[in-house]
C-alpha cells in the first residue's frame, strides 16, 4: 500500500521489451536505499516489484497488461517518473490509501496558472466518473490529490508549488496522458451497496 506522497523524481534508465513483458531499469537512489528483493515501489502510481537492485536504482518486470492500460508502455529512456516506497507498518498516511493498481488513464485538458499554484483540468473517463467526487481523493501518476471541481466529462485538481516542482505533474501539458487511480474506498462502498455486485 502507498499514500500518494512522492518521495523522489527518478528516471527510466533502460527498457527491454519481450513478447509479453518488459524489463525496466529505474534510477532512484533514495527509494532503493533500503530496498530488498521483492520490495514494492510505485512508479508513476504503478506498483512494481524489485527483482534486483542496481548501483542507484532497481530492475522490475512489467507485464503486457500493465504496459497496455497504464502510461508505462509509452515511457522512453530518460523520462522522469514519480517514485514512492510502500508504506511501512506504523507509518504516517500523509495522502490517502493508494494501492498502486491503476484504474486507467486520463489526459490533461488544460492548465490555469495562479500566483503560486496551478489548476489542472483533466478528462473524466465515463467508467470512472462515479468514483470522482468534489473534495474526494484521486491519485494521478501516483500523486495523492484532492478533487477541487467536477464537471460532466472533466475534473480538476489544484497543484501547490511543491507538487509542481517535485513531481512529473509540473511538466505535463495539454493532451498528455496520466495514470489515474480512484479512491478504493469508493469502489468497496459501491460493491457493498449494489446487491447485484454483492452476489
Amino acid at each position: 500500500m502507498f499514500t500518494g506522497i512522492v518521495e523522489e523524481l527518478g528516471s527510466l534508465v533502460s527498457r527491454t521489451d519481450g513478447a509479453d513483458a518488459s524489463v525496466v531499469v529505474i534510477r532512484g537512489p533514495l527509494v532503493t536505499a533500503d530496498a530488498t528483493h521483492g520490495a514494492s515501489i510505485a512508479v508513476n502510481g504503478v506498483c512494481l516489484t524489485v527483482t534486483r537492485r542496481t548501483e542507484d536504482g532497481f530492475v522490475a518486470d512489467v507485464m503486457a497488461e500493465t504496459l497496455a492500460v497504464t502510461t508505462l508502455g509509452g515511457l522512453a529512456v530518460g523520462d522522469p517518473v514519480n517514485l514512492e516506497r510502500s508504506l511501512p507498518v506504523g507509518g504516517r498516511l500523509g495522502g490517502h490509501v493508494v494501492q498502486g493498481h491503476v484504474d486507467g488513464t486520463t489526459t490533461v485538458v488544460s492548465r490555469t496558472p495562479g500566483e503560486r499554484w496551478e489548476v489542472v483540468r483533466l478528462a473524466l473517463p465515463p467508467r470512472l466518473a462515479r468514483y470522482v467526487a468534489h473534495k474526494g481523493s484521486v491519485a494521478l501518476d501516483g500523486v495523492s490529490l484532492t478533487v477541487s471541481a467536477v464537471g460532466p466529462d472533466w475534473f480538476e485538481v489544484s497543484l501547490i508549488p511543491t507538487t509542481l516542482g517535485l513531481t512529473t505533474l509540473g511538466r505535463r501539458g495539454a493532451g498528455e496522458a496520466l495514470n489515474v487511480e480512484v479512491d478504493v474506498l469508493a469502489k468497496y462502498a459501491e460493491r457493498l451497496l449494489d446487491p447485484e455486485l454483492a452476489r
